[in-house]
């Protein structure tokens, strides 16, 4: 997992939640790094510079495509 990169940031847990499954689903190994920190304080989240999702840069592309799929598929009501 060394050579892992960040592809994205969140600040909140509650936004990774359907993204883990869509990861899960599609295979895409995968970590977010400072989850537990941030779940345990959530207001420490800017401290610690968010939740970053960490792939492998094999794995960009596909990422990439489902994080833009999600946030324009993802409506709130």
């Amino acid at each position: 997992m060394n050579d892992f990169i960040t592809i994205a940031i969140f600040n909140f847990q509650n936004e990774i939640v359907v993204l883990k499954s869509i990861l899960d689903n599609e295979g895409i190994q995968y970590y977010f790094e400072n989850e537990m920190i941030v779940s345990v304080d959530p207001f420490a989240s800017l401290a610690y510079g968010g939740i970053k999702l960490k792939i492998h840069p094999n794995d960009r592309e596909l990422v990439q495509q489902i994080l833009d799929n999600l946030d324009s598929n993802l409506k709130i009501v």
